[in-house]
Parts: structure tokens; sequence; C-alpha cells
């Protein structure tokens, strides 16, 4: 793994730039069940309060306190950050989980800046903050209470059950500074959650912690993402979708089209080959072009998604919004740049069985 090129420099004083780690990584493994077969890297970050560069139409700062994530989603977009540090995209991803365990006193330390200009800061996304480490590490408290005390307006996007943890200090922040709730909750299929999502709550369970939310005055929106094509896209499936979220109190539905780029590309593509290999010749149409989804397919799929949030008295997403993902955020010194949908390379048609 390439430490080396993420470590602070003794001799220099810490003045490298890009370098994101005092030190080498405290490597931990622990013998229960939900963490058997991870390992996990213990880092003390210089900065976690990271730019994203560009105009993006999402969020301007993010705060991720992991790197790497246990939820397995086969689909996952944020997994080539990982080949930053010289892990693969592939299994490292779900099972090589690096923890800043020093995150909130740093992120306090950046917040307390004169410079900073309380800008909205989101978390969940590249990785979830949520994820089964947090149970351990428990760095979202302090990550939150910073935020708040420092009067910065924040939000949060997860798959994890967990936030349900810090509901209290949410509420409490909820009422110093705007603070924003989303749950992911792409379908209501078991058998397919169990396929693709194997690290994750149950679609129940994360429609029970919306309903907590909504009952707590807090509030909650749901990201129906991603939608995978010919796996949960069927008129039936978005509309059961949509009541399930609409009866758990939802304050919003918005849909979210899968898009494969490279890192998640590979990996969908080798799970789409064993598991669904009738499926291999419509991905391999579908994406031809590149990583994203052709839009009058994104464009069908939020229709339906309308009709039935409508149906069901929700607050109508954005138009749009079924296209493209959220892109995930690179650390202050990422080696590359994400790809954008306007500078897509063409489709390696082998990845899908030529």
């Amino acid at each position: 793994m390439r430490w080396s090129g993420q470590l602070i420099d003794a001799e220099d004083g810490g003045s490298r730039q890009g370098a994101l780690f005092e030190a080498e990584p405290v490597v931990r493994t622990f013998d229960t069940p939900a963490f058997r077969g991870s390992t996990f890297y213990e880092v003390r970050a210089k900065t976690v309060l990271n730019r994203v560069p560009g105009d993006s139409p999402f969020f301007g700062w993010t705060v991720n306190p992991y790197r790497g994530c246990g939820h397995r989603c086969v689909y996952c977009f944020a997994r080539k950050t990982h080949t930053y540090l010289d892990f693969d995209s592939g299994l490292d991803f779900d099972t090589r989980i690096v923890v800043k365990v020093n995150a909130p006193e740093v992120l306090r330390r950046e917040l307390a800046r004169k410079s900073w200009r309380h800008e909205h800061v989101a978390m969940g996304t590249n990785v979830d903050c949520y994820q089964r480490a947090e149970g351990r590490y428990q760095l979202m408290p302090g990550i939150i209470a910073a935020l708040a005390d420092s009067g910065t307006p924040f939000s949060i996007l997860t798959k994890g059950t967990l936030m349900l943890r810090d509901l209290p200090l949410l509420q409490r922040a909820a009422r110093e500074v705007e603070v924003g709730l989303s749950m992911s909750i792409g379908f209501v299929d078991d058998a397919l959650w169990r396929e693709v999502e194997p690290g994750t709550p149950s679609p129940a369970r994360r429609l029970d912690a919306v309903r907590a939310l909504a009952d707590s005055g807090i509030g909650c929106s749901v990201l129906m993402a991603p939608i995978l094509p010919h796996l949960s896209d069927s008129p039936e499936q978005l509309r059961a979708t949509v009541e399930a979220i609409a009866r758990a109190g939802a304050k919003s539905v918005t849909p979210l089209m899968l898009h494969l780029r490279p890192g998640a590309r590979e990996w969908y593509a080798a799970w789409l080959k064993e598991h669904h290999p009738d499926l291999v010749p419509r991905y391999r149409a579908l994406y031809r072009r590149g990583s994203y989804l052709p839009a009058w397919y994104g464009d069908k799929v939020t229709d339906l998604v309308h009709e039935y949030a409508a149906e069901f008295g929700m607050t109508r997403p954005n138009r749009g919004s079924a296209r493209n993902l959220p892109q995930p955020d690179p650390e202050p010194s990422a080696e590359a740049s994400a790809d954008s949908p306007s500078a897509e390379r063409p489709t390696q048609l082998s990845l899908w069985g030529d």
C-alpha cells in the first residue's frame, strides 16, 4: 500500500503538499461476526475537511471519516478512490477500511479557522459515514458536535440505521444550524438486497429509520438510489418502493439511476456475469457509450417516480435527478480526478462478456 505518499514528512515539518496522514497506520482485526474478514487501518489524518474541486451542483465541502466501506454494495461508485492507496477497488474496498481516528478533533480545529466561511458540509458522499465500523469507532458524534458548535450547516446521506443512535445530538444540532438527513433506499426487494447490498441494513429497517426520524420532527428525505436497470426499475417495483417510502413518512423522494465508472464498472460487470448472465447483452447496449445511461432511460424512470410520488402525496423531486449519482469527492491529494458525464471514456465491451 502506498502509505509513503500520504504521510507527513517529519523532516520538513509536514509541509509537503498532499500529505494526508501523520504516521504509519495501526492495523487491527476484530474476531466478531460483523467484522470477521475485515482489516481496519487506523490513521491520524492531517485534514478531514475536503474542498470539492469545480462547481459541484451537490456540495462544496465534505467530511469522510472512513475510506472503504463494509456495506459491500456491488455497484458502489466510490470504489476507484481506494486505488489511490494501492488497494484494489473490489474486495479490498469491501474489507480494508481506513479509519481517521482523529477526525472529530481535526475537524474542530479546521472549523475554528478565521478563514472558514461556514459553508454547507456534506457527509456520506464518498463512503457511508454510518457503516458498521462507526459502531465501534464512534466518530460521528464528535463530528456532528464540531459542526453544530461552529455554526456550520451540514447534511448526511446514509444506508446505515446507526444514524438513529445520534438522533438526540442531531436534534440539538438542528436547533443551531440547518441539518439535512437522507436515507438511501433504491428498492424494497429483499432478495435483490441480499445480492447487491449484503453489508447494509435491510430496506425494511431503513424504512423504519425514516419513520423514526419523521416521528422525531427532524425529518428525512429518501434517495431512491441506485435504481438498477432490469433489476429494480419495472413499474411494479418502482411503485412499490415509492409507496413504502411515502408510508414511512419521508419528506421527499429523489430517484437516481445506476452509473458505472471505472472501478465500479469492473466489479459490477463481474457480479452481473455470475448472477444474471442473461442481462449482460442489455447492459452492454445501455452502457455502450460510457458510465451513464442514455438520457431517455433516466427520464422514463424519473417520470414514473414522479407519477407515483404524486399518487402518494409526496414532494415532487427535481427534474432530471434520475440520471446521475453525486460523484465521489476526492481527498485533498487524490492522484486522479473522477470522470464526469461530459468526459466519458469509450466502454470496454469485453467487461460485459464479449
